[in-house]
């Protein structure tokens, strides 16, 4: 945990340096920080719904996961059902290597042209079975972008995102926090919804809150 924790210091914070060595009660406070800010703040990964939300999902995902394809389609939904509700988007490129390109020119295109990520999201998301390098390029014309060269910081993103999910025990996707619990893997729409409106009522103050730790994905 501990060498986890360090690496997390590294990445989140690649100005600055640290030993190899036992973290102290303040590097692991602020290596907690890390992983809230980036979970809920970070400017590199995609987001929509409210502006000033009382309530933020994280959802882990991946355009080769099959289950991932299904709930998709939910984020907007819930968004559209709770207006202050917002939605980020972390990629786990677990499945294979065209996950990877699509992650990466899905957050080149985010960080481009915000406007145009959700667009090139639903058709990276619509395409039954794997990628392929003709698929993530037709993909790409169908959404009216064209990432022609992945820019580096989609690599640093996911590379954060994989460490931040390994930290919180996530194994698989789709994986969603909702408020301080972590839903694994594809439900009904009904029982997503249920879970988000209680995670509502009962909100702390964005922020507020750590994310989990130690929780199966599947």
């Amino acid at each position: 945990m501990k060498t986890l924790l360090i690496t997390l210091l590294l990445l989140l914070a690649p100005v600055q340096v640290f030993a190899a060595q036992p973290l102290t009660p303040d590097q692991e406070q602020r290596a907690q920080q890390m992983i809230a800010d980036f979970l809920f703040n970070d400017p590199n990964s995609p987001r929509f719904g409210a502006k000033n939300p009382k309530l933020t999902l994280v959802v882990f995902t991946d355009y080769n996961c099959p289950y991932c394809k299904k709930f998709d389609p939910y984020l907007e939904k819930i968004v559209e059902k709770h207006p202050d509700v917002a939605v980020v988007f972390k990629f786990l490129p677990f499945r294979s290597e065209s996950s990877l390109t699509a992650a990466r020119d899905a957050l080149t295109v985010w960080r481009a042209h915000p406007e145009q990520f959700m667009k090139l999201n639903h058709t990276l998301m619509a395409k039954k079975g794997y990628h392929d390098e003709a698929s993530i390029q037709e993909a790409q014309k169908r959404a009216g972008v064209n990432v022609t060269t992945p820019d580096d910081e989609s690599l640093l993103t996911i590379k954060r995102s994989l460490i931040v999910a390994e930290k919180m025990g996530i194994q698989g996707t789709p994986a969603t926090l909702i408020g301080e619990g972590l839903l694994p893997g594809w439900v009904p729409f009904e029982q997503f919804d249920e879970m988000v409106s209680d995670a509502l009522k009962n909100r702390l103050p964005e922020g507020g809150g750590m994310p989990p730790t130690n929780r199966r994905g599947k």
